[in-house]
């Protein structure tokens, strides 16, 4: 099986990350804005979407997993 995740908006991003994963300033340096697609892996690997690649541009800790399913109601896949 490969590598699965859960996708969701940049403003959805911007309401489960905490300061001490990767700083809101830092998402908005890198291009994350509210209409934003971005994913995470099971891994906790956050990925924005450009138009022609995904982009690793930080990770989650902790308890991530349940704080993207309680945010967007999506499973990894």
């Amino acid at each position: 099986m490969g590598t699965t995740f859960i996708e969701l908006s940049g403003g959805a991003l911007l309401r489960v990350v905490s300061d001490e994963e990767i700083p809101i300033d830092e998402l908005r340096r890198l291009g994350v804005a509210d209409d934003s697609l971005v994913r995470v892996n099971a891994e906790g690997d956050v990925e924005l979407r450009r138009a022609d690649r995904w982009d690793v541009i930080g990770g989650l800790l902790g308890d991530f997993a349940e704080r993207l399913r309680r945010e967007t109601g999506r499973e990894f896949v």
